[in-house]
């Protein structure tokens, strides 16, 4: 058991189901309606004075849209087993799995792509990510990887990144995001560390399109070439495992001819 549903453990059911509603900005009332249970029972459950029972946990972390990791922790402090189960990427119940994400990164060749979990820990990647990665600091590609210190961290990406600031405000507007989905305090203290490095040019609060923009672009330079890139983010549609429901599979595409033809050109050399 994982030292946060350890202390989840510690704490009554009825505590977590209150603390998940109010971050959902959710009143009893409405919760009660779209669950299908009425406002009194839902108070006693709040409460301590009724203990709910194991579908009805399960069905108020659904309508909390509580995830999966979390839903099992509310399991454990009302008594219950968890629900879903947490496979290792490299369990058998995973190979194919494992083959679909595989095909992925290899057909995204000759541009980037990779592979996180919940973490932002790198899990696989395809040989095109070391475009990105080549002049990382060593220490920062030591397992486990996370990319968001790559990219963010002074001896990683960032001096290379010449729209630091904007990228900068587009990963930490997503990670602050995540927190507040997850609650995940591993998720907060990372937010914290990357607040913390330097960044010597405008953080924007909030993201403006300029004239003509359409996404936010990661413009990066590489050798001496600029490389602009916009991603995409592939998630598993119907997971009930706590691993797949978190793996996140990023996708970088050029955002010009120039880069398109920048990348086919390193592909093509480091095959050949």
């Amino acid at each position: 058991m994982t030292q946060n549903a350890a202390l989840t453990r510690q704490r009554p059911v009825g505590e977590l189901l209150r603390e998940w509603r109010d971050r959902r900005r959710i009143s009893q009332l409405d919760l009660a309606i779209s669950a299908d249970i009425s406002t009194r029972h839902l108070s006693f459950v709040e409460t301590g004075r009724s203990r709910p029972s194991r579908d009805m946990v399960l069905r108020l972390g659904e309508h909390l849209e509580v995830p999966l990791r979390e839903r099992n922790q509310l399991l454990l402090a009302a008594g219950y087993a968890p629900a879903y189960t947490e496979s290792g990427l490299d369990d058998p119940e995973l190979a194919l799995v494992r083959q679909a994400v595989r095909q992925l990164l290899t057909s995204h060749e000759p541009y980037p792509a990779a592979v996180v979990d919940r973490g932002w820990n790198l899990l696989d990647a395809n040989a095109s990510l070391g475009v990105l990665t080549d002049r990382v600091a060593p220490e920062l590609l030591v397992p486990p990887v996370n990319v968001l210190r790559v990219t963010l961290h002074p001896d990683g990406m960032a001096p290379f990144v010449l729209n630091l600031g904007e990228w900068r405000a587009h990963l930490l507007g997503r990670l602050r995001r995540q927190v507040a989905q997850t609650a995940d305090p591993v998720l907060v203290a990372l937010l914290d560390e990357l607040r913390a490095y330097p960044c010597d040019q405008p953080v924007p609060e909030v993201e403006v399109p300029g004239p003509g923009d359409i996404i936010v672009p990661l413009r990066l330079l590489h050798d001496g070439v600029e490389l602009t890139f916009f991603s995409t983010v592939a998630t598993f549609g119907t997971p009930l495992d706590v691993t797949l429901a978190e793996l996140v599979i990023e996708s970088f595409f050029p955002a010009d001819t120039a880069t398109a033809d920048r990348l086919r050109e390193l592909h093509g050399r480091a095959v050949g």
